[in-house]
């Protein structure tokens, strides 16, 4: 194996934010290793995992962070806000009152990071699509209202959870490429501020872009 200096022209922080239960965890898990987990547990804390896709011609780094839902968690997970440049709001199709938080999640989300941020909205858990509580149309109409990007998902059926993934990817590189266009200077081209220095692949941000496009 090469160094992994070596392997990306870019690395993208995205992180997963929601209530506890709604699927970010499995949504990481079947995008990064393509596992589902029947039995996962809450996550404690902060958890992220990586994934390398190519966006044109260049060869992204996606690092996924999975924030904790359960409210006593959150004020650890605030910190980790920093430095993302993409973020996906995660809701349960099923569960309504999950959804009725996202505009909480969403001002947590605002307060902590950068403006430039992007964001998708994510229905979770289209395979019980039987037992649906909030319908598509009126999540889609609140995210075009929020300039949010949206999509549906089930992570454990696997439909749409690449689609999300790329998508807010690509449209992350595609802001970044339109900062390079605007500026003649490589190093203004980062979306976001440095992220803590105890995150080691995260420093790979900073490192001038590789690939001309």
């Amino acid at each position: 194996m090469g160094s992994a200096e070596e392997d990306y022209n870019f690395v993208f922080k995205v992180v997963l934010i929601g209530e506890s239960g709604v699927g970010k965890t499995n949504l990481l898990s079947r995008f990064t290793r393509n596992e589902f987990n029947h039995d996962s547990r809450t996550t404690i804390g902060v958890e992220f995992s990586t994934r390398t896709i190519l966006v044109g011609d260049a060869v992204v780094k996606a690092q996924i962070w999975d924030t904790a839902g359960l409210e006593r968690y959150r004020a650890i997970t605030s910190a980790y806000y920093r430095g993302a440049v993409g973020a996906l709001v995660v809701f349960d199709i099923t569960k309504h009152q999950t959804y009725d938080v996202v505009d909480r999640w969403l001002k947590e989300l605002y307060d902590h990071a950068e403006a430039s941020i992007i964001v998708m909205l994510v229905g979770n858990k289209t395979d019980l699509a039987q037992a649906r509580e909030v319908p598509m149309e009126e999540a889609k109409m609140f995210a075009d209202n929020n300039g949010l990007l949206f999509v549906e998902t089930s992570a454990l059926d696997s439909t749409n959870v690449e689609e999300a993934f790329e998508t807010i990817l690509k449209e992350i590189f595609y802001k970044v490429q339109k900062q390079k266009q605007r500026s003649s200077q490589s190093n203004t081209v980062s979306l976001a501020s440095e992220n803590p220095a105890s995150t080691a692949p995260a420093q790979a941000e900073r490192r001038p872009c590789c690939v001309a496009l």
